[in-house]
Formats: structure tokens, sequence, C-alpha cells
């Protein structure tokens, strides 16, 4: 087991997770509790500090003098769009979906409405789609040339970006060949350019299909929908440097707006020994 175990956030009440870290304490390990409330492990805990996980996280990494990286959200969705002949083979009856990739009939809670016209060489009106499911549906000439489906996504409440933008080429003579890209590093890619540059709301196409029944195109696309600074507060700058011990160097780093408790259920007892 491990040395140190750290429960930050949580208040150790749901069974049998609450149980896991009094497994240390067998082997002569602790326990560290974060938690802005008490919890019925206090304790058992070697220290106990009631405030803020991100607080005493920020202190921490202060007093290491390491800087915590940018947080970048990243959620995907899959485009899908069908298609079926008509029965006089005139025209091409179609339907634009948008869902979760988890399922079809999976909310999207990062999508509040979906905007979408159509390239100017299509004679074709526009909608906005404010109900989930997104879907549209349209009929169009068979021997209508390729054109493209401009979608703008109006992102939730949360996300950093208030919208973003994505091109949907569409032909209907359907290739059923397969694109199915690195999706690590497409999504590395979008967190390290969100993180470089100030535009959020990157989109990339992670995977592409085909489906022969129902005649369909599928489209992953991954989404940066939030980016998080972390800014090192105020009270826990570092003091200017000092020739004095480390600990007072640091002293009330961590102290802002925290509660700190050492448990005397786990205090160590030191016995001196007199020597002749």
């Amino acid at each position: 087991m491990a040395d140190v175990v750290l429960c930050l956030g949580t208040s150790l009440q749901i069974t049998p997770a609450c149980n896991l870290p009094l497994k240390c304490l067998k082997g002569g390990g602790k326990i560290v509790i974060v938690n802005l409330q008490k919890t019925p492990k206090d304790k058992k805990a070697s220290l106990v500090i009631h405030g803020r996980v991100d607080k005493v996280i920020t202190g921490v990494m202060n007093m290491l003098n390491m800087r915590i990286p940018p947080f970048v959200r990243i959620d995907l969705l899959q485009i899908i769009i069908t298609q079926a002949l008509s029965l006089d083979k005139k025209y091409v009856n179609w339907a634009l979906r948008i869902a979760s990739v988890h399922a079809k009939q999976a909310p999207l809670p990062f999508v509040k409405s979906v905007e979408v016209s159509f390239s100017e060489s299509l004679n074709m009106k526009g909608a906005v789609l404010d109900d989930q499911p997104f879907q549209l549906k349209r009929r169009t000439i068979k021997s209508a040339k390729p054109f493209d489906i401009l979608l703008k996504l109006n992102l939730s409440a949360g996300c950093t970006c208030s919208y973003t933008n994505i091109n949907i080429p569409v032909d209907f003579e359907i290739s059923t060949d397969c694109l199915i890209e690195d999706k690590d590093s497409i999504i590395q890619d979008l967190k390290e350019r969100a993180m470089k540059e100030p535009y959020y709301g990157r989109t990339a196409v992670v995977e592409k299909w085909a489906v022969l029944v129902p005649k369909s195109e599928v489209s992953v696309h991954a989404i940066v929908t939030n980016v998080i600074e972390y800014e090192t507060p105020s009270e826990f700058k570092a003091p200017p440097p000092s020739n004095g011990p480390l600990k007072r160097q640091h002293e009330g780093l961590l102290d802002a707006g925290i509660s700190w408790m050492r448990t005397k259920a786990r205090k160590r007892v030191t016995r001196h020994r007199r020597f002749a």
C-alpha cells in the first residue's frame, strides 16, 4: 500500500470507496484529507485541511516553484448525413443530424443551438435548430453539384467561446473509404494550439466513415470548448529571498483561507532515552 493517501474534495461517505484509504494505516501509512466540510474519517487522518482543493494545490505548486498547466477541455460530436433517392429517382432526400458520440439519442450538453446555412451555389434556405436532437431534412435534385453545409454551433454557458463553425462538404457520391486519424495526436495538437493562441473553439476531424445501409456518411469532430488558465493568487506569491530557514520563507503560503488541523489520533509518540 501507499505511504500516504490523499483524499481531495470528497466527503468520504460512500461505501466501499470511503474505506479504501484506511487500508494504508495497517502498513504504517498516513491519510491526508482536503475538504471544505468535516468527514467521518477525519479522526483517522494525520492531517486534515478544511479548504478548497484548488487553493491548496495552488499553494503547494507555488512552494515547489512549479506552474500548473492550463486545462483544455475538448468535446466530441458526430455529424451524420443520411440520403435516399426519391421514388421517381430525380431527387435525393437527405437528413443532417448532429449527435453525441456516445449514442444518437444521448444529449449534447455543451451545444445550445445550431444555425445551418448552405454555400451560395445551392439555392436553399437555412434553418436554426433550437431543440435536441439537432436534425434537418432537405431535398436536392440528384444532378446537383457538391456543396457545403455551414454549421454554427452556439455553445452552452460555461464554455470559453460562445460559438464555433464547422464546414461540412457534401457529395452524394459517397466513398466507402474510411478516414481514421491518430485521435490522440489530433487532440494533443488541439490542446497545444489552444494554449498558445487566444482563439478557442478550434475543431478537427478525428474519424470519418461511410455506412451502406442506410446510405450515410459519419464524421467525428473534436472541439476545444474551454480553456482554464491557473494564475498564482496574490496571497500565494512567494516572499522575497531570505537567509532564513525554508519553513519560515514559505510560512503563510498555504494558510490563506484554509483551516488546518492535525488529528491527535495519529500523532507519533517519541521516547527519549537517557544515556549515562
